[in-house]
């Protein structure tokens, strides 16, 4: 909701409990929230302001409402708020003092403009659990295993932060307000489209790595802010669906890191079904080492697989159930003539 928004909805707030009021003006009220997400947002939140300025009694304003329909007209039922159901059949009390009006609707203006709104929420999932969340905009953001989400929604645009784990998002269309994933100093740009985030923590000496997944539609990623002397983002890349790209983390450690050339970020198109497999509780392997098979599978688990580190030249192909160890294991046993030592805290892989 931008500064014009909030101004035209105080506008329109005002013209409606105006003298000159008329069906016609009705409809092109209408036809302008219909414009987009916003612009119904700012009458909302302007009529809820203009009715709490002008000291307007609710209960008076459902009451007149009702009086004013013909008679056997319905309402929304019995469990609408007045407020609500005043504004969205359109039975306002007529009409108000011309200066009251007005006043109210300076007040409506400099509220809405001079006091922006934000809400911040936090979502995250446990070890195995996922997790669908509507936002207010209408997007659908689908939690995978073990993710940390902050999204922040204000007038202007609309920000996810991806603190860690992997995040399929469905955005709703808004081209007023861009929708942002920021996560490990990259930012990926979208207004209506979908896409996976998926950040990989450094372990064992493997450096952060984000991958962003494009399913459908188009973004922009770029880097969020300047960390080191050299971004690894320059200039920002525009990807096509089907696209993944991977942003790895800095290279080098200790007092050299700072002269070590940052990865450049890598291009490919994967299997979009390997991709989304979680959505489905499945993993899908193909040619992958043994290391990297137990990485995934152990995101899902809280009875961790090991393994011998001489089997770390295996490959893995094939499609599993996630949040499973001991089925996993067993048939990664079956398919390299393996044992498996099943304990309280853990699955062990060991050659025979």
């Amino acid at each position: 909701m931008t500064r014009e928004i909030a101004a035209e909805a105080a506008v329109w707030i005002a013209r409606l409990h105006g003298p000159d009021r008329s069906n016609h003006m009705e409809r092109e009220c209408r036809a302008w929230q219909a414009r987009s997400a916003a612009h119904r947002l700012a009458f909302e939140r302007g009529t809820d302001l203009w009715m709490e300025a002008a000291g307007v009694d609710r209960a008076a304003v459902a009451r007149a409402a009702a009086a004013s329909r013909p008679e056997g007209q319905g309402g929304e039922g019995q469990g609408a708020s007045p407020a609500r159901a005043s504004r969205k059949e359109w039975h306002w009390p007529r009409p108000w003092p011309l200066a009251l009006s007005l006043t109210a609707a300076v007040l409506v203006v400099a509220m809405l403009v001079g006091q922006p709104w934000r809400d911040i929420d936090s979502y995250d999932t446990g070890i195995g659990e996922q997790r669908l969340v509507i936002l207010k905009d209408g997007t659908r953001m689908s939690l995978n295993t073990s993710t940390r989400v902050k999204v922040e929604l204000d007038q202007t645009q609309r920000r996810v932060r991806v603190e860690g784990g992997e995040a399929f998002f469905e955005v709703a269309k808004d081209a007023s307000r861009p929708f942002v994933v920021q996560a490990a100093g990259t930012e990926v740009t979208a207004t209506g489209t979908a896409f996976v985030v998926r950040l990989t923590p450094s372990i064992a000496g493997a450096s952060e790595a984000l991958d962003v997944t494009l399913v459908e539609g188009q973004v922009v990623v770029r880097e969020a802010e300047r960390r080191t002397q050299t971004p690894k983002i320059v200039p920002p890349i525009v990807m096509a669906a089907g696209e993944r790209l991977r942003v790895r983390g800095d290279q080098g450690t200790g007092g050299n890191a700072s002269r070590a050339s940052p990865a450049q970020p890598q291009r490919d198109r994967p299997r979009m079904d390997q991709v989304l497999a979680w959505k489905r509780g499945e993993a899908v392997f193909d040619n992958a080492s043994l290391p990297q098979a137990l990485a995934e599978m152990n995101r899902y688990s809280a009875t961790p697989i090991m393994a011998d580190p001489s089997l770390a030249v295996l490959r893995i192909s094939g499609l599993f159930k996630t949040g499973d160890s001991a089925g996993f294991a067993q048939a990664v046993a079956k398919l390299h003539d393996l044992r498996v030592r099943e304990l309280p805290d853990r699955v062990e892989l060991l050659p025979r």
